[in-house]
């Protein structure tokens, strides 16, 4: 038994470092379907429309039949005293009716026959249903832009981190090079000097990439609802997801404002307030309710009620009751017309978000647009820039161009190559955003 102790143990720490050693992996897809099952708001928002589903039940069962019961019991401290002439000769003997205790159980059953307000309140607490299931919906979108643009901001960090690394093994060499011409006395300390700079300029760059991956990766992690320091891989590299991203058909889809969540939740509260309408007007109507009761009482002077000599008289009732509004002095008039002028309100903004859906799925269609296109510009301008610090290179070895024109070219391919990286991203993220005005799920 101690020897299977020992094995469990050592199996325990061993799975323990594999998984360690082993982080998580995640595409994009993965981590979009990962993060819209653990992300927290996500989850609230389940919640949420879990609550709104209940919520629609308790507003039914008011119309379904209600049953109580009820158990009372009186002690009389001090019985109350009648004064009555019983012989007519105007001497009022004192009497006391009753027995001292009492005991009776009751139970009650209602219906509700007809309420105006009832039936609205089923009408809003299927309207109450879709508000959380869209506000749901509007959940999900942001957290999957969220992953996104997260997922896409490690792998800028990513690539930045790798591109910095060869321009600094580069600029080691020229300056590992151009030390050692210097030793020989064929160059100038100026050129050396160029060169430092430079490269103290991507050494700071690199450091602060370092940290910012780091941040980054946990950016992610809290998006996809992770704990903050849990090591995770991403399995796409920015240039095939920037690929990926391309697809002008986006470009030709109808903008169809109906199918975008804003456009729902404005129509959803159109409709609520409809109904807060209706709800005024319907509290102008009688409501009817019905119930039926049947109980027991008991009387003693002492406490006997669970003996069998005990006597229990049973009792029952029948009621119907007819509520009737008469006059409020123009309150509910007063209430009607401020639920008429919230509707007011809530279709001019449902117009009012119309148009702007409008105005911002042909923005986003631009933008897009000019990112796929700023992306090839970028990719060209960093050919560019290769071809043209390539040269600088060669000349400078062969000492035809100064160090001060090998530092402009380099800084220029250094900047070109951020661009170009920036000019990636931006295309995965305007991708998402029109995306998401359409009203598409595209991972």
């Amino acid at each position: 038994m101690k020897q299977y102790f020992i094995y469990a143990f050592v199996f325990l720490l061993v799975s323990v470092g594999f998984s360690q050693e082993n982080p998580q992996q995640f595409s994009l897809e993965e981590a979009v379907i990962f993060g819209l099952q653990n992300n927290r708001i996500a989850k609230n928002a389940t919640r949420d429309v879990a609550i709104a589903k209940k919520r629609k039940w308790e507003t039914t069962a008011i119309g379904l039949p209600q049953i109580n019961g009820e158990i009372g019991y009186k002690n009389w401290l001090k019985q109350q005293v009648s004064l009555i002439d019983i012989n007519g000769d105007g001497i009022e003997d004192e009497l006391v009716f009753g027995t001292k205790q009492t005991m009776n159980a009751t139970i009650t059953a209602s219906q509700l026959l007809f309420d105006g307000s009832y039936l609205v309140g089923l009408q809003a607490a299927k309207v109450y249903l879709e508000i959380s299931e869209n506000a749901k919906i509007k959940t999900d979108l942001e957290t999957r832009k969220s992953i996104i643009n997260a997922y896409g901001n490690v792998l800028l960090i990513e690539k930045s981190i790798k591109v910095l690394e060869n321009n600094i093994a580069v600029l080691e060499k020229n300056i590992f090079e151009t030390t050692q011409i210097i030793k020989n006395g064929l160059g100038e300390q100026e050129t050396l000097e160029q060169l430092q700079i430079t490269l103290s300029g991507l050494n700071s760059n690199f450091k602060k990439n370092l940290r910012l991956k780091k941040v980054s990766y946990q950016m992610l992690n809290i998006t996809m609802g992770l704990d903050l320091n849990t090591p995770i891989t991403l399995t796409e590299n920015l240039s095939e997801l920037a690929l990926k991203s391309i697809d002008l058909n986006l470009l030709n889809i109808d903008d169809n404002i109906t199918d975008n969540i804003n456009y729902k939740i404005a129509s959803n509260n159109k409709k609520a307030k409809e109904l807060l309408v209706k709800l005024q007007k319907t509290k102008a109507l009688p409501s009817l309710s019905a119930f039926v009761n049947a109980g027991y009482a008991g009387n003693a002077n002492q406490f006997d009620f669970f003996k069998k000599q005990q006597r229990w008289f049973g009792s029952s009732l029948f009621g119907v009751n007819m509520s009737i509004p008469i006059f409020s002095s123009g309150k509910r008039n007063a209430v009607t017309q401020q639920a008429k002028l919230n509707l007011e309100k809530a279709t001019d903004n449902l117009t009012q978000t119309e148009q702007q859906l409008k105005l911002q799925i042909a923005a986003a269609k631009s933008k897009y647009q000019y990112t796929i296109e700023e992306l090839e510009n970028k990719r060209q301008n960093l050919n560019l820039a290769k071809r043209i610090a390539h040269k600088n290179q060669i000349k400078f070895t062969e000492g035809i161009a100064s160090s001060f024109e090998l530092r402009q070219a380099q800084m220029q391919l250094y900047s070109t190559q951020q661009e170009h990286l920036q000019a990636m991203l931006n295309v995965i993220i305007e991708k998402t955003n029109l995306a998401n005005l359409l009203g598409l799920n595209i991972y």
